[in-house]
């Protein structure tokens, strides 16, 4: 599929800078896509655990009462799929911070290492691949559903340090995978670097010929798609030079070594990397991606709801600490917006060359390292799907008994048809991918 455009761009004497330009054309589609639907996965990671009795519904089945942390959901209720009691049941090396990230999307021990954590023993990087990476790599395999970068590994105020706590993706054992949290090196990823940020030069100011001979050369479907493509990078481009520009009101106070001093510009970070994710699957660069924010042991200062305090701090309080409670549940009302504002953002962004929308051919998984901060549980991990897969029947609430969440890496894949019969540790796979059907 790369090879035919990469044919087609030099038929027409074209600069190898248009290629994202035609990813997303369906004429010049890989035969076998054609008329086939196309699946996306995005893992949504936030961290320190969440307050139980403002997050999980009472009920199960389809009749459900959003509670207070995921009410931002309301608008999607339909197409949500809320698991209680999947665990983490990976034990071995490591404290639960470390264990519960670096086995979230892997679902296999840590190695021995070096890194201490908390009273238990220390680690390393997790000793196998993750799931978004098989699931990439199966994709990638066939010409069928091959895309530029396979992946995307997106983040928001993640610490530049390397370690068991700031990385969740691994491309196989000790192989973890940083993920890219400056708007601007994705932009550059995705489309090249913007040509001048102070006086908004466009990445397309030099491909204004190479596109004017694509709209010529391409089938009316195309050029509209081609239109809509080069408005929304345009668009895009002038965000983040916005972005730039912001004053947060007041000097940012030093941090703690390893959260950054764009703290305060985290809502601002957030909207700017959700648009570039929808961009890129729009434009069919990757149909997996990771978003993760800050890491394991979170301390971002939500300063913008009133919080002052560090969230990793007030995931230690005890349940006594009503304040202490009610800002938790307002952190992740917040990371629940998010999560809420990507599936609008893909509910309103038509399938190129297919129809419906982006959010009816992707699930967004939204995930944490515990199940609670002050107890640092792995058991009940926050799993909250939003989108729709193959295999799923969304609009329903789960309440299971321990299940290993191996089994709901598994479905992940089988809703690529990618069937696996184990993941990571095989003692947690017997039963086969949960029945969420």
């Amino acid at each position: 599929m790369q090879n035919t455009r990469r044919d087609f761009l030099r038929e027409l004497g074209l600069s190898a800078a248009a290629l994202p330009f035609l990813a997303n054309l369906p004429s010049l589609a890989h035969a076998q896509t054609l008329g086939k639907r196309k699946q996306r996965l995005v893992v949504l990671f936030s961290p320190d655990g969440i307050v139980p009795n403002t997050f999980w519904p009472d009920e199960v089945g389809e009749n459900f009462t959003l509670k207070e942390s995921l009410t931002p959901l309301e608008p999607f209720k339909k197409n949500t799929l809320i698991l209680n009691g999947v665990c983490d049941r990976v034990r071995g090396d490591g404290d639960s911070h470390m264990r519960g990230i670096g086995c979230l999307l892997t679902g296999v021990e840590l190695f021995p290492g070096n890194v201490q954590g908390g009273s238990d023993t220390p680690a390393g990087w997790s000793s196998g691949i993750s799931i978004d990476q098989e699931i990439k790599n199966f994709l990638q395999a066939s010409p069928a559903t091959r895309t530029r970068f396979g992946s995307l590994e997106m983040g928001v105020m993640v610490p530049e340090r390397a370690d068991t706590w700031t990385r969740m993706s691994y491309a196989g054992a000790n192989k973890p995978i940083s993920p890219i949290d400056d708007p601007y090196q994705m932009f550059a990823k995705l489309y090249g670097r913007l040509k001048d940020q102070q006086s908004l030069k466009s990445v397309l100011d030099d491909l204004k010929a190479d596109l004017e001979t694509l709209r010529k050369s391409v089938s009316a479907q195309d050029r509209q798609i081609l239109e809509e493509h080069t408005a929304l990078v345009r668009d895009l481009e002038k965000e983040l030079q916005a972005a730039s520009k912001v004053d947060v009101g007041h000097p940012v106070p030093p941090l703690e070594p390893g959260v950054r001093r764009d703290n305060d510009a985290m809502p601002q970070l957030s909207k700017l990397q959700i648009d570039l994710l929808v961009r890129s699957f729009s434009a069919d660069f990757a149909r997996v991606a990771t978003f993760q924010y800050t890491n394991s042991v979170g301390q971002a200062r939500m300063r913008w709801l009133g919080i002052q305090e560090g969230q990793h701090d007030l995931s230690h309080e005890p349940d006594t600490n009503k304040d202490a409670q009610e800002k938790l549940t307002k952190i992740n009302k917040w990371y629940c917006e998010q999560l809420a504002y990507l599936a609008k953002r893909l509910a309103e962004t038509p399938e190129p060359g297919g129809t419906g929308s982006l959010l009816d051919n992707t699930l967004i998984v939204w995930t944490n390292e515990l199940g609670k901060g002050n107890s640092h549980t792995l058991d009940n991990i926050p799993f909250v799907c939003v989108g729709n897969m193959p295999g799923l029947t969304m609009g329903r609430s789960y309440k299971f008994t321990r299940v290993p969440h191996n089994r709901l890496l598994l479905s992940l894949a089988h809703g690529f048809d990618h069937k696996i019969t184990k993941f990571g540790n095989p003692d947690f796979c017997g039963e086969g991918p949960l029945n969420l059907s």
